[in-house]
């Protein structure tokens, strides 16, 4: 499934009036976007361009559980103790890097227990991995070196872009999800919130157009019924791409009446992110060293090709060419962030030195491959950046 068909089942779907489309839900009103809570929970999630209060407020509650963690250790809160952040973005089946990354840094034994984990797409897949530690590096493993095509996705007719709601039904990614993020993940997700850890993961509101932040230790300790579902659906949805994967529907209430949420790839919005530019951490008061670390599931150089002087082959290159500057400037965004606010910063991404032939999506050659040069940058060192490329340092300079 290429770009190409996407668009070429687009056209054909403006090219004919009338058609039926599959039914969903009433959408939440758009006056009532906010009032929307998930479960009826006021903290299962946040919308990253509101008012910042409500994720600052989660932020200090975070902190407090970890003193009284500490205090209860015997431990002098006095000076809080420094924190790892790690932000894992989308990359589809790119996401094989970050895994092997991953693997690689456990092995160095300087991989640090993270305060804060955030995911996109095939990011947030892999950030409940990361979040819980060492002891699920080998399922991680598992999943982005055994992955096929047929392991996320069915295609469906070229009529799916006229009559359905995507290309594809991710229905066999579905059951990979369940069969992962199990009751066992929740539980230990909910034990970590309750020291202090936050796991965030990022979809959007397709209705609203709006990135939706999912505060998933907060869903997993609320001991809701539906809680586990809801996870597993925000980790479908956060991969969503549209167009080529089903979105996803969320139920949520208001004043007693019900109404469904449209959801998909938070890399609709934004690629990677660590927190929103609108929180100013200074301004809680609160000091203690920082370190970021930002996995880019992608190459950061130009993907060079000659196109043919074909409509959709110029459609789909354009495309290509939109996501790639996307996710260089969500990288520099979370660079000038973290400068900001006085956060040391790390970056790896995919190198020009990776060239490993890839025979179409999901290819699990390619994907193996990608997992084992991640690991190796990680066990030797060299995966680290202190900036993005092009910013006048050397890309070879290490934390």
């Amino acid at each position: 499934m290429t770009l190409y068909r996407l668009f070429l089942g687009a056209m054909l779907a403006l090219g004919i009036a009338g058609c039926s489309v599959p039914e969903r839900g009433t959408g939440v009103p758009q006056v009532d976007t906010e009032r929307a809570l998930p479960l009826g929970l006021s903290n299962a999630r946040f919308f990253a361009d509101g008012n910042p209060r409500s994720m600052v407020e989660e932020g200090l509650q975070a902190v407090a559980r970890e003193q009284a963690l500490l205090r209860a250790s015997g431990t002098s809160v006095a000076r809080l103790p420094p924190v790892a952040y790690l932000a894992v973005s989308g990359g589809g089946d790119n996401g094989a890097f970050g895994a092997g990354l991953m693997n690689g840094w456990t092995q160095t034994g300087t991989r640090p227990e993270f305060k804060m984990v955030t995911g996109v797409s095939t990011g947030a897949l892999i950030a409940p991995f990361a979040f819980l530690g060492p002891e699920y590096d080998a399922a991680l493993r598992e999943v982005y070196t055994s992955m096929t095509a047929e392991k996320v996705y069915r295609t469906r007719g070229l009529s799916a872009a006229l009559f359905d709601d995507a290309m594809a039904d991710t229905g066999p990614l579905a059951q990979i999800i369940a069969q992962y993020a199990d009751q066992r993940m929740f539980d230990a997700i909910a034990r970590e919130y309750h020291k202090g850890r936050l796991l965030l993961i990022g979809t959007t509101d397709l209705d609203a157009q709006r990135p939706v932040i999912w505060n998933i230790g907060a869903i997993a300790a609320s001991g809701k019924p539906g809680g586990l579902e809801l996870f597993r659906k925000i980790l479908r949805a956060s991969a969503a791409i549209p167009g080529a994967f089903q979105p996803v529907f969320i139920d949520v209430e208001i004043d007693g009446k019900k109404y469904q949420e449209m959801h998909v790839d938070g890399g609709a919005i934004a690629q990677l992110f660590l927190y929103p530019p609108s929180i100013d951490i200074s301004a809680t008061g609160l000091r203690r060293k920082r370190t970021a670390y930002v996995i880019r599931n992608a190459r950061l150089d130009p993907d060079y090709a000659a196109s043919e002087r074909r409509t959709l082959t110029i459609a789909g290159r354009a495309i290509s060419t939109m996501l790639a500057s996307s996710g260089r400037n969500d990288v520099l965004r979370t660079y000038f962030i973290t400068q900001r606010d006085k956060v040391d910063y790390n970056l790896a991404y995919i190198g020009s030195d990776f060239s490993a032939p890839k025979s179409g999506e999901f290819d699990q050659s390619y994907m193996r491959a990608l997992y084992a040069y991640g690991e190796r940058q990680a066990v030797s060192g060299q995966v680290w950046h202190k900036t993005p490329p092009g910013l006048g340092v050397a890309d070879g300079d290490q934390p």
